[in-house]
């Protein structure tokens, strides 16, 4: 459950989606702490959920909230390997209703991508959705895809309550998705002095969501990431 509720704290703090909760998913995940109302919270975030009981359904694991499961969605790991064409393809028609969401030209185009590839994760859903999802369903820009997509950071700098770190962000050229040079960024890692990348240092890995670090990355989840935010890239650029 922790590994969902990193992900899920800053757009829940922003109000873009789940309930009223960040002040409760931050204490649960900065005590490392979880049990049955952390469950329930993270329960409210429809999307996020729906992706991860397809994921464990798919695995037959019982526990949506199973770090492996989660991890799959948010970072990628093998287990995105076992979700069928069928069960995806029913899962973006009944769970996400793309044909009452969008426009039947845009729904054909999202379901024509499973046959390419297209797997559950969360950049998928970013990159190949042209709208956001929670309580502001409207267009993505490209400043809202960079802050909504999981992206690997370097950690370069170590300042009060942020991180200066070094990332590859999304940019257009000639009108197709790429990732660009590496910039600079402050974001952040610490509030009340409390923090959910613990013993970090310069040169670590960290996950940022929404401008916030999520958790430090090994370097098979920085590939693995890297791997699923390309591959998703892809499938965005298909005309």
């Amino acid at each position: 459950m922790l590994t969902a509720a990193r992900y899920a704290f800053s757009p829940n703090k922003l109000q873009y989606c789940g309930g009223d909760s960040n002040s409760n998913l931050f204490e649960y995940v900065s005590q490392n702490q979880q049990d049955k109302g952390l469950e329930e919270i993270l329960a409210e975030f429809q999307t996020m959920y729906s992706y991860l009981r397809l994921i464990a359904d798919s695995n037959k694991i019982a526990d949506s909230f199973d770090s492996r499961v989660s991890e799959a969605y948010w970072i990628g790991n093998d287990l995105l390997n076992n979700i069928s064409m069928n069960n995806f393809y029913n899962y973006l028609i009944d769970k996400q209703e793309l044909k009452k969401k969008f426009k039947m030209r845009v729904a054909e185009k999202i379901i024509g991508k499973i046959p390419a590839g297209a797997k559950p994760h969360h950049s998928f859903h970013v990159l190949n959705l042209p709208k956001r999802t929670g309580y502001y369903p409207v267009e993505h820009t490209l400043e809202t895809i960079n802050e909504c997509l999981i992206l690997p950071a370097k950690v370069v700098k170590i300042k009060q309550g942020k991180l200066e770190v070094k990332f590859r962000p999304l940019i257009l050229k000639n009108n197709k998705f790429v990732f660009g040079n590496l910039e600079n960024k402050d974001i952040y890692f610490e509030f009340n002095n409390k923090k959910f990348v613990k013993n970090i240092k310069i040169g670590d890995f960290v996950s940022m969501h929404w401008s916030w670090a999520c958790d430090k990355l090994s370097d098979l989840q920085v590939m693995n990431l890297n791997r699923w935010n390309g591959y998703s890239v892809g499938l965005a650029n298909i005309d």
